[in-house]
């Protein structure tokens, strides 16, 4: 009698999985494999890393990029679009966020973010990617074509993973493995809050200890790093071996860190161990801005929209951050921190040019800056022979908000299909409207 109950309590949460998917699954179709070559003429090509050439033409065949220039002839077989006018850009790429790992806040079902403990450098972000999450569709509409996604927690969060946007799994999606060992900083600031409201010394002494702890631990994974190289280990530890890519500096460090004295305390460990540092968030990126630029610190800097951090900033202090980074000769991409909102980062590179970017700045910052921080740069991030033929076409310019039109989508290209929930249920409440 007990093992029927359990019985039918397993088909039962099955059941539940099984139905929980469904209801969470979009149903635009994965577009399919080029089989036969795409010319697309007539367009003002936003190259990225050689210029903008106007009235060109690309070629696509088998997923790349074959040809770019004025005139070019079609093969045979080739599907031919004139997309006369239009503005053409590499896919762009979203990086530090946790779309996929996400559907609904306030559901905690959905919600595959986090991992339990502050030791989890194992943990691989693409393991909890879901490929039909509603809200995939909606970031593809305004452009984008892969994202980086990253588990959260406490220290040591475990490795991000780059996906492309247009898949029916995770297996399918990924692009990368392990980006970067990613790691929540411990906190540097001794102000209470009303969710903490504890004395300075309190704080300081609790920000010591947790300083401490992460010190520690990157101790015990240097132990284990040096007794592997010697041949000493006899037992597996699968968190330290994650980390021995990063003391090999073949995998970058991600530190989520946003106070001044947090990036430096990172540094200084970078320094320590011949780490690849990368920040993430970066709120005061610009007060050492010539220290991360000397010290080949990239930033993934997440607060274009962001408030001022004090009372005594500029108000549009988070908004010239990008400019600050551009000026100072620091590796910087673009990036909200979030999931649902990754659709808006295109406005927000938009909004740098409005404080002191040019328009080929704000596109490589969510371009190839991006793709050389992620590590496939060879890949992916600006429109050159030979590269993924991962396009996008506006009808204006991309970064504008009125010119703004996505049109079509090309991921190694696989022409995808920009329908969305949002613009479904558009169309749906028009007709009530009327």
């Amino acid at each position: 009698m007990k093992l029927t109950k359990i019985c039918i309590n397993v088909f039962a949460a099955l059941a539940s999985s099984l139905t929980t998917s469904a209801i969470l699954a979009h149903d635009m179709v994965p577009g399919q494999v080029q089989k036969a070559p795409i010319l697309l003429t007539g367009l003002t090509v936003h190259t990225v890393t050689n210029g903008v050439k106007v009235d060109n033409d690309v070629l696509l065949v088998d997923g790349k990029i074959a040809a770019v220039g004025k005139d070019l002839t079609a093969p045979d077989g080739a599907t031919v679009m004139a997309l006369d006018g239009k503005h053409l850009y590499p896919g762009l790429i979203a990086l530090a966020n946790q779309l996929g790992l996400i559907e609904i806040e306030a559901v905690r079902a959905t919600d595959d973010t986090t991992e339990v403990t502050q030791t989890n450098p194992d943990i691989k972000a693409r393991l909890a990617y879901n490929a039909d999450s509603e809200v995939i569709p909606t970031i593809r509409s305004n452009g984008f074509a892969y994202s980086m996604v990253y588990p959260s927690g406490s220290m040591l969060m475990g490795q991000s993973s780059l996906m492309q946007l247009d898949a029916w799994n995770h297996q399918d999606a990924l692009v990368a493995e392990g980006t970067g060992l990613h790691i929540r900083w411990p906190n540097a600031s001794t102000l209470g809050s009303r969710w903490n409201p504890k004395p300075a010394d309190e704080v300081r002494k609790a920000n010591a200890e947790q300083l401490e702890k992460l010190q520690q631990y990157f101790k015990d994974a240097k132990a284990y790093y040096d007794a592997e190289k010697a041949g000493l280990n006899t037992g597996l530890d699968s968190r330290w071996h994650e980390m021995l890519a990063v003391f090999d500096a073949k995998r970058p460090l991600f530190v989520h860190a946003d106070d001044e004295r947090q990036i430096r305390q990172a540094i200084l460990l970078a320094k320590e161990y011949g780490l690849k540092l990368t920040i993430v968030g970066g709120r005061d990126s610009w007060r050492m801005a010539d220290e991360l630029a000397a010290a080949k610190v990239a930033v993934i800097y997440t607060a274009p929209y962001g408030l001022p951090s004090r009372g005594d900033e500029n108000y549009q202090q988070a908004f010239i951050v990008p400019k600050t980074l551009q000026d100072a000769g620091v590796q910087y991409a673009l990036s909200l921190d979030g999931f649902w909102d990754t659709r808006n980062l295109v406005f927000a590179a938009g909004q740098a040019i409005s404080f002191g970017l040019t328009p080929e700045q704000a596109l490589r910052s969510v371009t190839i800056n991006a793709a050389q921080i992620a590590g496939v740069a060879d890949k992916i991030g600006s429109i050159e022979v030979g590269k993924a033929a991962s396009l996008v076409v506006s009808d204006g310019d991309i970064f504008d908000y009125l010119g703004h039109k996505v049109t079509h989508l090309w991921i190694d290209g696989r022409e995808v299909d920009l329908n969305n929930r949002h613009k479904q249920l558009h169309h749906k409440y028009q007709q009530r409207i009327n």
